[in-house]
């Protein structure tokens, strides 16, 4: 390293090796998120001299805190709550009483859901959060996670690249998702699987015309398949 003397600190040299920490881009990528997401730099952040860069905008969904707080104190306590949720199915137009008894949080990459069993379906089911109007203890839950025979399955999928891809193609996104033998092995848990397969195209990537919009698919797709229907049914 080097000294500056105009700017009082040290600068990394041309042949400057980290002998305290590996390398690693997927820390330093998601700091440089970090202070773009909000402009501001949370502790723990170590990056200077920083690129310009913005993140893709996407519309927060606004939970209510006292209704987070409440069904935080319900999951803790094993107690039962009602919520007053807005649906979105056709059936069910205007905002309804339900009451559930919620044990988990989940999250599909854009949004929060509680996991619950619902006391008028009798089967666990994810509620947005941000559809959860009012909310209120009403005694101790119907039923625990360890009921929840979806949240605590697991399948281990192995995805692929897409075969239509060129070899260079399906080189690359073996690179890209640090496949190893041109596999890529992940634990998803059954109740997340549906989220699973919409976040990453895998619902369409045999349908669609160009390979390009959907560079991965799953190898063990009978498993695949098997399990998906179990969790959707």
């Amino acid at each position: 390293m080097h000294y500056d003397k105009s700017e009082k600190r040290y600068f990394t040299s041309a042949k400057f090796k980290p002998c305290l920490i590996e390398p690693d881009s997927d820390q330093y990528l998601s700091q440089l998120r970090a202070v773009a997401d909000d402009g501001m730099r949370p502790e723990g952040i170590w990056l200077s001299n920083m690129p310009e860069a913005d993140l893709m905008p996407i519309p927060h969904r606004r939970v209510e805190p006292s209704v987070l707080r409440m069904i935080l104190g319900a999951i803790r306590g094993r107690k039962a709550t009602e919520i007053v949720y807005q649906s979105m199915n056709p059936k069910r137009p205007d905002p309804e009483k339900r009451g559930i008894s919620p044990h988990a949080f989940g999250h599909d990459g854009f949004r929060w859901h509680v996991r619950a069993f619902c006391h008028i379906e009798h089967k666990f089911k994810d509620f947005l959060l941000s559809r959860c109007l009012e909310c209120k203890i009403t005694g101790s839950a119907e039923a625990t996670s360890d009921e929840d025979r979806l949240w605590q399955e697991f399948i281990d999928l192995r995805l692929k690249p897409n075969p239509r891809l060129s070899k260079a193609q399906q080189r690359v996104i073996a690179s890209d998702y640090h496949m190893e033998d041109n596999e890529l092995r992940l634990r998803v848990r059954k109740a997340l699987l549906y989220y699973f397969n919409k976040r990453l195209r895998l619902d369409v990537a045999e349908a669609l015309d160009r390979p390009q919009e959907a560079p991965i698919v799953v190898a063990n797709r009978a498993a695949f398949e098997q399990a998906l229907l179990c969790a959707q049914s």
